[in-house]
């Protein structure tokens, strides 16, 4: 990790004294830094239908967004201000799926995407708030940026956007090329470009405690085995024939008492949860595979890499990949918890025979690669 991305503090300092506190304005958080697409790249990427982009045009009166694929005519406006924005381009870049893995200080549980917009001058999504942690780097260009802690955030209505209808700034910072701004969920801001510009975002999933909730109880729906049917052996005539009886609720409550989780379950839950791919994520498997032994050999030769699209992830001597639990011998833990916070192993080498069989499979599936292959 670069020395300077977070302006000279610690990870830890940063933890304890921004992190879902207060903004942080970074200069030259990656010196030199420029993007990691070029902008005939990014409108490639807008105009493909298996990416998620967005259009955003504005004038004194409106917004209007378009969703891609982007039409290219579009992308050569100039009369008026816009922006596209490209989102999971960590999915489609190998420099940006490195630049969104510099910031694995936080767990990769909440690593979320990287976002990429352009604007002309003008162009931005109007003042808004999100509610989750995010990192804006400056790439080419200016913008500027004003930013408010502000308690309304009563919305325009009708509006296609989530924007702001009484935006008070009480900051005004223009960030250059490798600049970033660092700001925690809820904190109102406003990206205007000024000429030509980029930045990325970096962020970070904060799911609603209404989603876990909603996600938790299908994962029970899926796992719970409850034995046994409804009896009621000393059941008793009732008035009205129609009335569901107490007599059949307390039988129910009772029922529905023995549902019970424990912490595995939740672990278990959170394990294929976080791991889960968004419902547009595919994955390629190799046209012809290596041979078991030939895929051996290129990664003792080169190592071995996740796919941009995988995520691994471990708790308690579980390892969850792509929304699955996977079995992992006990003397490969160590070598496959290097390969979940690395996402690349330099070498297969101390692996088992089940370990390089495993590795073996999740190449045939497309969610990983001997390095080498990534770059051909």
């Amino acid at each position: 990790m670069i020395s300077t991305l977070l302006g000279g503090l610690t990870a830890e300092e940063f933890l304890a004294e921004y992190w879902q506190k207060k903004p942080l304005l970074i200069r030259q958080a990656v010196p030199g830094f420029t993007g990691v697409v070029t902008k005939d790249e990014l409108f490639e990427l807008a105009r493909d239908a298996d990416v998620e982009s967005r259009y955003v045009t504005h004038d004194n009166r409106s917004w209007e967004v378009i969703h891609g694929p982007q039409k290219a005519s579009d992308l050569r406006r100039k009369k008026q201000p816009w922006t596209v924005l490209v989102q999971g381009l960590n999915l489609f870049c190998p420099d940006g799926d490195d630049l969104l893995h510099r910031f694995d200080f936080i767990p990769q549980a909440r690593l979320d995407d990287l976002m990429v917009s352009y604007a002309i001058d003008g162009g931005g999504v109007g003042p808004h708030f999100d509610n989750y942690d995010v990192f804006l780097l400056q790439g080419i260009g200016q913008r500027r940026w004003l930013i408010s802690n502000q308690d309304d955030r009563s919305l325009v209505e009708d509006a296609p956007l989530k924007i702001l209808q009484n935006f008070q700034p009480v900051y005004d910072w223009v960030l250059e090329s490798g600049d970033m701004l660092y700001l925690p969920p809820h904190w109102a801001h406003n990206g205007i470009a000024i000429g030509e510009c980029t930045t990325y975002s970096i962020g970070f999933r904060s799911p609603t405690s209404q989603e876990l909730a909603q996600q938790f109880m299908g994962y029970l729906q899926e796992t719970i085995q409850l034995d046994g049917i409804y009896a009621d052996p000393d059941l008793q005539r009732q008035p009205h024939s129609a009335e569901i009886g107490d007599a059949m609720i307390d039988r129910v409550v009772d029922t529905l008492k023995r549902i019970t989780w424990n912490r595995e379950d939740v672990r278990d839950f959170l394990g294929g949860y976080l791991t889960e791919p968004k419902p547009h994520v595919f994955f390629d498997c190799p046209d012809e595979p290596l041979e078991h032994e030939e895929f051996v050999a290129a990664c003792l030769a080169d190592g071995y890499r996740l796919d941009a699209r995988s995520l691994l992830l471990f708790s308690g001597g579980r390892f969850f990949l792509n929304g699955e639990p996977v079995p992992v011998d006990e003397e490969d833990h160590a070598i496959l918890q290097s390969l979940a916070d690395q996402r690349r192993l330099d070498s297969v080498v101390g692996l088992s025979e089940e370990g390089l069989a495993l590795l073996y499979d999740w190449y045939c599936c497309g969610f990983a690669h001997p390095s080498k292959s990534l770059m051909e």
